[in-house]
């Protein structure tokens, strides 16, 4: 008797344990997914060609404009001519254009609105529903992306997509795994990336 009641916790006990590392398996899991997340919107947004600014220079309606980011990277405002926007943060083009107005009013107060982003886009090709070129809005996944696309095709292989960055480095995303829950499989996108589904 006092053996099959101490077999019998011990079934309960080594049961007990092996639920809860499978809880703190997939805990820590979604905790890395919701970090990566963060990360993403944490970095700071950095202008790029065909945004669209605000530029607003207080109590001086003349200065203040809403301007397209040229393809060189570049804005042009009155009394400050031609700056380069594209790589900055809307803060960091802030104080570059207080810097420049300053030669000509006294303490320029300006603000910097980024209204419309257009310079993040991503090309999704190959057996997608809908290949093209897509413009990211906000920090967004691949298998969002894979989404925007109307997802693979019936002929697509799941296990050989790659993302090919801007830099020329392939990374190897595994659709599978996402669609079965892996969250930190699925990374986020970057401006110019090629996702490729054989």
């Amino acid at each position: 008797m006092n053996r099959r009641l101490f077999a019998a916790v011990l079934l309960c006990g080594s049961l007990s344990a092996t639920l809860w590392a499978e809880d703190e398996k997939k805990i820590k899991t979604a905790d890395a997914a919701t970090a990566a997340i963060v990360r993403a919107r944490a970095t700071p947004f950095l202008i790029g060609p065909e945004d669209i600014l605000d530029v607003q220079v207080w109590k001086n309606v003349e200065l203040s404009r809403t301007v397209p980011v040229r393809p060189d990277g570049k804005v042009s405002l009155p009394l400050v001519n031609d700056i380069q926007a594209a790589g900055l943060t809307a803060t960091e083009l802030r104080d570059q254009l207080t810097t420049r107005l300053s030669e000509f009013i006294p303490s320029p107060e300006v603000a910097v609105i980024v209204r419309e982003v257009h310079s993040v886009k991503v090309t999704v090709m190959g057996m997608v529903r809908i290949p093209g070129r897509y413009e990211v809005k906000s920090p967004a996944t691949v298998m969002e992306l894979i989404g925007q696309a109307q997802g693979l095709t019936d002929f697509a292989n799941h296990d050989r997509i790659i993302v090919i960055r801007q830099s020329g480095e392939r990374v190897p995303f595994n659709y599978r795994k996402v669609a079965n829950g892996s969250e930190t499989d699925n990374f986020f996108v970057r401006a110019g990336d090629i996702i490729y589904v054989p």
